[in-house]
């Protein structure tokens, strides 16, 4: 497996500095670039790449001479929105990214599987949790009925046609949010549809990664490297449900960590085993959103613990001897 990075973080810098900031980390391999959403565009322009082959072969020449390369693209969005608008523009944002992966032979898209509301006329995103009063489960049927497989099975079909995967990510909030959520979409839409995991955001509603890993199986394509925190006494008072904002630290029920500073390395260990024993060998893509450790400290720390994890970990065969 390879060590990368998801280049948010970088925000600030021109796409020559990513480049050098990167290279500087050692042991960072990979790119995983955000193409529009929640993540922005930061380091290309989707269009401009779109409209001329030529800029998209110089693009990804600039990566490969750096030293590195481009695990996924990835344009986390809603295309399930109740408001048209902002559904059709993140439909469209997939798409593009969808051409572009195509483009610059980026196997994996990933992005979030959307919510809808809670009718054809609702304005915003309804996420059911509880099965009553009983309306729940109405909306809920109506949400994946008429809404998300006709979506989703219409755009996986899209994806494997530009020959790319697709990968969401299981988020709270979202339809697909743990993985008995996507696996339903997944038999849906077909094998060409998948995840991209994300440890943290099953720590803290209670799951464990590597039996979910286990479930998930050859379903997993691109892997998130994210920790989470979780605070014994919040939980104990409130719950893990917890919508007070990340600046109010403190009184939070969880926190979003870099790898190693939630769970220590064997936990690591435990991850990337079964990731191994899923079939998984490709990318481990850092993603850095700690309130508590600067960019810098944040990715070092990561790098250096996946490092060890990574080359410290025998192959799958030895578990069997």
């Amino acid at each position: 497996m390879k060590i990368g990075v998801f280049t948010p973080v970088f925000g600030t810098l021109t796409f020559e500095a990513l480049l050098d900031a990167v290279v500087a980390l050692q042991h960072v391999r990979m790119l995983e670039l955000g193409t529009g959403g929640w993540p922005g565009q930061d380091h290309l322009d989707v269009d401009g790449l779109l409209a001329n082959e030529g800029k998209a072969r110089e693009y990804r020449q600039r990566i490969t001479d750096a030293g590195l390369g481009i695990s996924a693209l990835s344009c986390h969005g809603n295309p399930l929105h109740p408001d048209a608008a902002r559904a059709g523009a993140d439909d469209a944002t997939f798409r593009k990214t969808v051409r572009l992966a195509d483009r610059l032979e980026v196997p994996v898209v990933i992005t979030f599987s959307g919510c809808p509301g809670d009718s054809a006329g609702a304005h915003h995103p309804n996420w059911v949790t509880t099965p009553w009063p009983p309306e729940y489960l109405e909306i809920l049927d109506w949400q994946w009925e008429q809404r998300a497989l006709p979506y989703w099975t219409e755009a996986a079909r899209f994806a494997a046609d530009h020959g790319v995967k697709v990968a969401l990510e299981p988020h709270p909030g979202f339809l697909v949010y743990n993985v008995e959520t996507a696996l339903k979409l997944r038999r849906a839409a077909g094998p060409n549809l998948g995840v991209n995991f994300d440890p943290s955001h099953f720590y803290w509603q209670g799951m464990e990664p590597a039996a979910t890993i286990d479930a998930l199986g050859d379903a997993i394509f691109h892997v998130h490297a994210k920790d989470v925190a979780l605070h014994a006494r919040n939980i104990a008072i409130n719950g893990v449900l917890d919508v007070k904002t990340y600046r109010r630290v403190n009184e939070r029920s969880w926190l979003f960590r870099s790898v190693g500073w939630g769970h220590d390395e064997l936990e690591w260990k435990r991850i990337v085993s079964a990731l191994r024993l899923a079939g998984y060998d490709s990318v481990m893509s850092i993603e850095h959103e700690d309130a508590l450790a600067s960019v810098d400290e944040g990715l070092r720390s990561a790098v250096g613990l996946l490092q060890r994890v990574l080359l410290t970990e025998p192959p799958v065969e030895a578990w069997w001897t």
